[in-house]
């Protein structure tokens, strides 16, 4: 069940449309689903705004397709991260309307598109090689309703890139920042605007990188103020975030 979901069942029972049991039994209802392998948090809507998010990562194709159908059966927005090509195809088999973002890695599936929240969320990233974690932030936002700009390869080694695009970075109420090397993006962006700027180190780079270590060590000594940092390569939990910060703004 989700708040949108509670609150209509709540006014048909105001107007007399539905019994005090149907909005009893509604409420009751245990809010996990057991499929054995997993335990369905089928109340997270409820309680975060948005449905459980399935990480595709370490699961069969079988197991990733038969939560998405259990997250689908109320009508809820399904979005799976770090998917295989045998879970991509699997979901699509069975779902119809699923969308395999390749880049992204992750498979969306929505019955009905929640409607767009007002405010612009920018995804920003130094280089082409930390696409998919920028698209994995991207396609999470959108999904969770909210409108997404784009703004790729405008790296430091390049300055002028970024700077020659103030108006998108200004119009947008919240960014998300990806770069992998030595993870300098986020403090030039955070340096530029007002607005909060979420910093996502990537894996990407050369030995001395250490799989994105040194880009997260940077964004978190970062002198620009406002600047939060998430975990290598976790475009999901940028988006996320950038989404509940648009939200709380739009209410």
């Amino acid at each position: 069940m989700t708040s949108a979901e509670a609150v209509r069942l709540l006014d048909q029972f105001r107007s007399g449309k539905v019994s005090q049991d149907k909005v009893l039994r509604a409420f009751q209802s245990e809010p996990v689903a057991h499929l054995g392998f997993a335990q369905v948090d089928t109340h997270r809507a409820l309680r975060k705004g948005f449905p459980e998010v399935i990480f595709g990562a370490g699961k069969t194709a079988s197991q990733v397709v038969k939560i998405a159908a259990r997250l689908a059966r109320h009508g809820q927005p399904v979005l799976v991260t770090r998917v295989n090509v045998e879970q991509a195809r699997a979901l699509k088999r069975q779902f119809r309307k699923a969308v395999h973002h390749e880049i992204a890695r992750c498979v969306t599936l929505e019955k009905k598109p929640l409607a767009k929240r007002p405010g612009l969320i920018g995804i920003i990233c130094a280089g082409t090689s930390d696409l998919p974690v920028a698209e994995e932030a991207a396609v999470t936002a959108e999904v969770m309703g909210n409108r997404v700009e784009r703004l790729f390869d405008v790296g430091v080694a390049g300055l002028h890139r970024i700077l020659s695009r103030m108006d998108l970075l200004q119009r947008c109420r919240v960014l998300v920042v990806v770069a992998g090397m030595e993870g300098a993006l986020p403090s030039v962006v955070g340096g530029l605007v007002d607005k909060p700027v979420i910093a996502v180190p990537t894996s990407v780079g050369y030995g001395a990188s250490f799989g994105g270590i040194a880009a997260l060590l940077g964004m978190l000594n970062s002198c620009a103020s406002g600047v939060t940092v998430v975990n290598i390569d976790n475009g999901f939990g940028a988006g996320y975030a950038a989404s509940q910060i648009n939200g709380l703004v739009s209410r």
